[in-house]
């Protein structure tokens, strides 16, 4: 028997409790949903879905620490948060789950409760003892990774080192060969100044730690290019020549694609021992308990997440 996906549903006083119930209601998957099982009758219903769920639909009881209002974050849930996600963890590391699907989760309440947290990214890296991890985001027919994640805009160029490129870059590679099923990807990497440093005379990082990362990794047998102006590398005409982008940071990679996939794009974690798409937004609290919230990114991360895992349990 398939070994269903785990549905850890986010900050409780946003829209990922709705936004899970449904997504798993629509799947033809097996799924478990992580979370409070009274939250997540009234998410269900909130949704309009209905209760009980589908045969196909299991729940992991966490009782939520305080009692949860609907746009209205606690701090006291924060550790209910991090428990429904390190039991996921636990259970894809242990075989009971096969991928790990996540809805938003709130970093800033999360921080209240004095739990240091930057985000699922660094937290699922932690977790797994993994070396190196990498953001990617699918969607609207584009791949985007990033080659820094959630760092202040002052600090992007001084992270941006050879050796941070080239775990990135190895990382890129192996996952888009072994879970997206691309033998020889193609990965175009977007430099970090305007025009791509215009020769040097906009800033000197394209010259002296991109361009050099990039031609050890094609002596690795890796098919990186660039560095390229990102103001015209995602054009649709550059873009179909590749099968990812690399950006050099959140914000230069991350707008072009929600523009183009949003509510429906997906968030990838590689370089992990395990599966995790999560959705391309927030808790949007303002959306939370009115039942208007769209489950269109929860579902897409669900599927991904499932085409991911059988590709990665398939023989090679």
């Amino acid at each position: 028997m398939t070994a269903p996906i785990a549905i850890t549903t986010g900050e409780p006083a946003g829209i990922g409790p709705e936004i899970s119930v449904a997504a798993a209601a629509a799947s033809a998957l097996p799924v478990v949903l992580l979370g409070d099982r009274q939250l997540l009758q009234r998410a269900s219903l909130s949704a309009g879905v209905g209760w009980p769920l589908p045969p196909s639909v299991g729940i992991e009881h966490f009782a939520a620490e305080a009692q949860v209002v609907a746009g209205r974050l606690d701090a006291r849930n924060a550790r209910y948060v991090l428990r429904t996600l390190d039991a996921a963890i636990d259970g894809c590391r242990s075989g009971r789950y096969r991928a790990i699907a996540t809805a938003p989760v709130h970093k800033g309440v999360i921080n209240d409760a004095g739990v240091a947290f930057t985000g699922h990214t660094e937290y699922l890296a932690q977790r797994t003892a993994a070396r190196h991890v990498v953001m990617l985001l699918v969607g609207g027919g584009m791949r985007v990774a990033l080659a820094t994640t959630h760092l202040p805009l002052a600090e992007v160029a001084r992270a941006i080192t050879g050796a941070r490129l080239a775990a990135t870059l190895d990382v890129l590679q192996h996952d888009l060969r072994t879970r997206f099923g691309l033998p020889q990807p193609r990965i175009a990497v977007a430099g970090l100044n305007p025009h791509a440093g215009e020769g040097g005379h906009l800033g000197r990082e394209e010259i002296e730690v991109i361009a050099p990362a990039l031609a050890a990794a094609r002596a690795r047998g890796i098919d990186a290019t660039g560095p390229y102006p990102a103001d015209t590398l995602f054009v649709p005409a550059m873009l179909s020549r590749f099968d990812a982008v690399l950006a050099m940071y959140h914000d230069q990679g991350l707008p072009v694609l929600k523009h183009a996939s949003f509510g429906h794009g997906v968030n990838v974690t590689l370089g992990l021992p395990l599966v995790r798409t999560s959705v391309d937004h927030g808790t949007a609290l303002d959306l939370a308990g009115t039942g208007t919230a769209d489950a269109g990114s929860m579902k897409a991360a669900l599927a991904l997440a499932g085409e991911l895992a059988s590709r990665a349990a398939a023989p090679a």
